[in-house]
């Protein structure tokens, strides 16, 4: 924002308490933060002006009642992973704030749990990962909402809105956990829970209607006061280039990191932002709308005896089957809800057994070996165009952990992609994203976005020591780190922040991911120490995990030292193991129980120093 728009108008200044210099102030803090930023700040300083109310008030507050609690609002709170939480909590309170209701937006850490016992209306917005975890941010919440420490509720109306992916046998059980809980506290539901899929518009956009219907009988608007000028128009437009609009981005490399002999194929991309006027910091993700190989694509039509090329028209839109399987339909993920309507299909007991509440892992096995052609091909069934194109899921843009700085590589996001590529039987299948990134020549068009991570961040203090753990491609992110402190060493006086990075992958021969960037670090003084765990090069497999045991002692010492953590990678398994070998090594050499091993990091992760993406 430049000087010239910092100033309000005549008009502003005529009905605002505050002279120009501290306007102009307000406005250049709020240059360039995001809502959530906005809705903090705005709750702050609401804070600060209800701890002076009893000295100071302002006159147009004067004959208003103020509750502690401001019992009055909607308060929407979200855990989020991946930013689709986020993303419908934001527009919800947008809503509300349209409307002029009153409302608040926290995500989950955010939340002051003393204030549940007082809370009146309470929107959850959350997903689920993995086998049935909540997302980082909310992992404190939830146990808080789940434990004995949680009050009895009977004054509260609340709504849940769970998110999810039906390809995992624990669909937003978080969502139906917390619902369920609530409701054993004595709250009284306000709106009936949903749960999400990836198509998460069809089902979120009619609850947050119904959320905002239920508000409009409950809460009183949001007084208008004259005192009271909105700084929003004062903000900076938003980036044009978003998940609905991407941006398209040339790709200017695309090469195998991984050497001869080994059994995966992990690609090296860097793609040019020039001209977009798109920005990230380094933890944030690079969001890529992709097409399904064509192969597959024929494959599901001949499976079905359909004519890929035959017109197919659904909501509005008119394609071949070609177009819809190709650029707008999932066909590499399998889900619970697809294979139900394909069993009624093919009328076949097999599936409907695999769908009984007591054979989780037979389904869980059918959906993590099969794709969409494999279903149909072993379990026949007849489907017209229209009835498959309708059944199956939206297409969805994949996220990529960004494997750069601006400041090291200017214009460009560099991504660190392992090409699926496998048989099932005798036929080849791919996975839709890194399959089409894989395949793609120098030189092409990739529709891109930025997605913000804000749980993923370095230190804002240079001179905290960060803790990197991340195996296999979840060591992208890490390279990002380290080029952006490196950057920031050589610039800032006193940056004097250690970097230790943890890795692992089969063979160091052949997957040792960038091993001439991290020891050209280690020579330059740039990352200070470097574990290393190849898992296949000795009899006995070794993980990060076991690194982390067996520096147990330096690991501790360092966080105690006010160290920043972070983890990058697998959801089901890697970070798991990890994050149990953290307790193990922080109840070990910190004289703690396990309880007080686990608050040890809830209270890092509630710090920001305690950080996950994991997938």
């Amino acid at each position: 924002m430049s000087p010239a728009n910092t100033a309000p108008s005549p008009a502003a200044l005529a009905q605002s308490p505050l002279t120009a210099e501290p306007y102009a102030q307000i406005a250049r803090l709020v240059d360039g933060m995001d809502s959530a930023g906005l809705w903090w700040l705005s709750g702050y300083t609401a804070g600060l002006a209800r701890a002076q109310a009893g000295t100071a008030t302002p006159v147009a507050a004067e004959h208003a009642t103020v509750e502690p609690a401001d019992r009055s609002r909607l308060t929407v709170v979200y855990g989020s992973q991946t930013g689709n939480a986020k993303r419908i909590a934001e527009a919800l309170a947008a809503k509300f704030e349209a409307e002029g209701l009153p409302v608040r937006l926290l995500r989950a850490d955010a939340y002051p749990t003393r204030e549940l016992k007082d809370e009146r209306f309470l929107a959850i917005v959350i997903s689920t990962q993995g086998d049935g975890d909540p997302p980082d941010d909310a992992r404190a919440l939830v146990e808080f909402i789940e434990g004995k420490r949680a009050p009895q509720l009977p004054q509260l109306r609340f709504a849940v809105l769970g998110l999810g992916d039906s390809s995992y046998p624990q669909f937003c059980v978080i969502g139906q956990r917390l619902d369920a809980r609530l409701e054993a506290l004595g709250a009284q539901r306000w709106v009936a829970r949903a749960d999400a899929d990836l198509d998460i518009d069809t089902i979120a956009a009619p609850w947050s209607t119904q959320v905002l219907t239920e508000a409009k009988d409950a809460l009183k608007p949001r007084p208008q006061l004259a005192s009271v000028t909105p700084l929003r128009p004062h903000i900076a437009a938003p980036v044009a280039w978003t998940r609905e609009r991407p941006f398209a981005a040339e790709l200017l490399a695309n090469l195998p990191i991984t050497g001869r002999g080994s059994d995966r194929d992990v690609r090296h991309l860097e793609v040019s932002l020039e001209g977009s006027g798109l920005d990230y910091e380094p933890g944030d993700a690079l969001g890529v709308w992709v097409e399904n190989p064509p192969a597959l694509v024929q494959a599901i039509a001949d499976a079905l005896d359909l004519d890929a090329d035959a017109p197919v028209a659904l909501g509005g839109d008119t394609l071949p089957l070609r177009e819809w399987l190709g650029r707008k339909r999932e066909i590499t993920r399998l889900s619970r809800p697809f294979i139900a309507t394909h069993a009624a299909h093919a009328g076949s007991d097999t599936l409907n057994r695999l769908l009984a509440p007591d054979q989780r892992d037979g389904l869980t096995a059918l959906m993590a070996q099969s794709q969409i052609v494999d279903l149909l091909l072993e379990h026949p069934g007849a489907w017209t165009a229209e009835a498959l194109v309708e059944a199956l899921r939206p297409l969805q843009p994949r996220l990529y952990s960004i494997a750069s700085s601006r400041k090291a590589v200017g214009d460009e996001a560099h991504l660190t992609v392992a090409h699926i590529e496998y048989r099932h039987g005798e036929a080849l299948r791919w996975g839709a994203a890194s399959h089409h990134l894989a395949t793609r020549e120098e030189g092409a068009s990739l529709p891109v976005y930025i997605e913000r991570n804000e749980r993923f961040r370095l230190p804002a203090d240079a001179t905290r020591d960060v803790i990197m753990i991340g195996p296999g491609t979840g060591v992208a992110p890490f390279r990002g780190f380290v080029q952006e402190r490196s950057v920031t060493r050589s610039m800032t006086t006193g940056a004097s922040g250690r970097n230790w990075l943890l890795f692992g992958n089969p063979h160091a021969r052949s997957d040792f991911l960038y091993q001439i960037e991290w020891q050209d670090a280690l020579k330059r003084g740039e990352l200070h120490r470097l574990d290393l765990a190849f898992s296949r090069d000795q009899a006995h497999k070794i993980y990060v995990q076991h690194k982390l045991r067996e520096h147990g002692r330096t690991l501790f010492d360092w966080l105690e030292g006010g160290a920043h953590l972070y983890v990058c990678g697998d959801a089901t398994r890697m970070a798991k193991d990890v994050h149990a070998a953290l307790l193990d090594a922080i109840a070990t050499h910190g004289g703690k129980s396990a309880e007080d091993a686990n608050d040890y990091l809830n209270t890092l992760q509630s710090q920001g120093r305690y950080s996950r993406d994991v997938y």
